[in-house]
């Protein structure tokens, strides 16, 4: 069975093509810059990559590219191959602890979102439109970032505010990064071959969150009501004073959406430095003696060790596994060394050698790095949401 899988966002477009249920990847692709002058692609198939460049106008436009690749380069040779679309979808709200089919009523729900997921939700939406236009018979699976997070108990979730924000307005934390943490919980079961897992979860990328998972569920995550909450990241601030958003309003006269703004694509690590959002940029920046890289680097690293150090208490040092992944967790090894060096307090010990031999451009990218007498081992695990999507709405047709 074929099951597409697409992702997205405001002005792109992530495809892969699946043979389910053996997880083959058949063709892959990343359609960029829609609705500008300079729209491209790249398509990955049998290991090379093939660029592509057109004005991309609108997602509608995107999906016929992705439709010309998947003939173009043979991943198919009949629409009718296709059995099952998959979404990415960032907000689930309360509603949706599962992917579930798309119909009417969940569109209309993911539109009534939009407010929670004002950056996501259009993208998202456009998406689905558009498959839904070029493949009306094909079932579609929706894929919530938020899904995994709702096994999340109460006083985890609930916010110190009153209560009546969250019953009337749904104020609290709903996680992200589900498709990620829920992706790693299944590895470390299988690895361990066991279902009550207890993991700490960390995906460290341009966007970072970490999950507290105990018995196999999400029991605590970093981000909130979004993905603003938690760790700072590439661009966004992560956990701050809230009465900063106020103060900065009234002292510079910007408006709370400019502030909003601000605190999610000009601030983290390139709001630190200044001038570097990719992590990759900061380390050139601190090899050349930049402190501000060097500041940026350090506060994100402590970061980190706070939100590891208060998941490992939450689980009252029973940890199975604690997991690096993503971008930057599953490449950055001196990042991974500093992280765990100060953690030494807690038992955490890295074992040197193989750290360093683990990254996506090594031999090796996945693996235990931690030393025999650590107190949980570290692994890094690279993450695969394009799969879990393939897998859930392969399930979910069936």
């Amino acid at each position: 069975m074929k099951i597409l899988c697409v992702n997205a966002g405001s002005s792109s477009l992530k495809f892969q093509l699946f043979e389910m249920p053996e997880e083959k990847v058949l063709i892959s692709g990343y359609i960029e810059k829609i609705g500008s002058e300079d729209s491209f692609w790249n398509t990955k198939i049998n290991g090379e990559k093939i660029r592509g460049e057109k004005f991309v106008k609108d997602h509608t436009e995107a999906v016929q590219v992705l439709i010309d690749e998947l003939f173009k380069h043979h991943a198919i040779e009949s629409m009718d191959e296709i059995k099952g679309i998959g979404h990415r979808v960032l907000h689930g709200g309360e509603k949706y602890s599962d992917s579930v089919l798309i119909t009417d009523e969940v569109i209309q729900s993911i539109k009534d979102l939009t407010k929670l997921g004002p950056l996501h939700h259009p993208g998202n939406l456009a998406g689905i439109e558009a498959m839904k236009k070029a493949l009306p018979e094909v079932p579609m699976v929706a894929v919530y970032d938020t899904a995994f997070h709702q096994t999340m108990p109460k006083l985890n979730y609930i916010y110190p505010v009153p209560y009546e924000w969250y019953t009337k307005y749904g104020v609290r934390r709903y996680g992200f990064h589900g498709t990620s943490h829920k992706y790693i919980t299944q590895a470390v079961q299988k690895m361990l071959g066991k279902e009550d897992v207890n993991v700490i979860s960390c995906h460290i990328g341009s966007g970072s969150s970490i999950c507290c998972i105990k018995d196999g569920k999400s029991y605590d995550t970093t981000m909130g009501l979004t993905p603003l909450d938690g760790l700072m990241m590439g661009t966004r601030c992560g956990a701050i004073d809230p009465s900063i958003i106020e103060y900065v309003c009234k002292e510079s006269g910007m408006s709370v959406e400019e502030v909003t703004t601000i605190l999610n694509k000009k601030s983290g690590l390139l709001g630190v430095s200044e001038k570097y959002a990719d992590h990759r940029d900061i380390e050139d920046a601190m090899n050349n003696g930049d402190e501000q890289a060097h500041l940026a680097n350090d506060m994100y690293i402590e970061r980190i060790v706070k939100y590891i150090a208060e998941y490992y208490v939450k689980l009252e040092g029973k940890v199975d596994a604690i997991v690096f992944t993503a971008g930057l967790g599953e490449n950055a090894r001196e990042f991974r060394q500093a992280i765990i060096s100060k953690l030494e307090c807690i038992g955490l010990k890295l074992n040197e050698e193989e750290n360093m031999a683990i990254a996506s451009y090594k031999d090796k990218h996945e693996g235990l790095i931690s030393a025999e007498d650590s107190t949980a081992p570290i692994y890094v695990i690279p993450t695969d949401e394009e799969v879990m999507i393939a897998r859930d709405t392969y399930n979910a047709i069936k």
